[in-house]
């Protein structure tokens, strides 16, 4: 099974919310401020992708 990029980006904004739990934004934050310093603008864009998602996901599940 080949896995499209957004479902690529959506596992990982879930593993990301699995391992960090309340701290996968700051978690993501520090990715992407390391890849900006390296100058790695394709690993920044990633890293945004991942964190919509993420942001999306914690949306979702906060009660209404």
């Amino acid at each position: 099974m080949t896995l499209t990029r957004d479902q690529e980006l959506w596992g990982m904004a879930l593993w990301v919310e699995k391992q960090h739990g309340k701290n996968g934004a700051a978690f993501i934050d520090d990715k992407i401020g390391q890849l900006s310093r390296a100058k790695d603008n394709q690993g920044v864009a990633l890293w945004q992708d991942v964190a919509r998602r993420l942001e999306q996901l914690t949306l979702r599940r906060r009660p209404s």
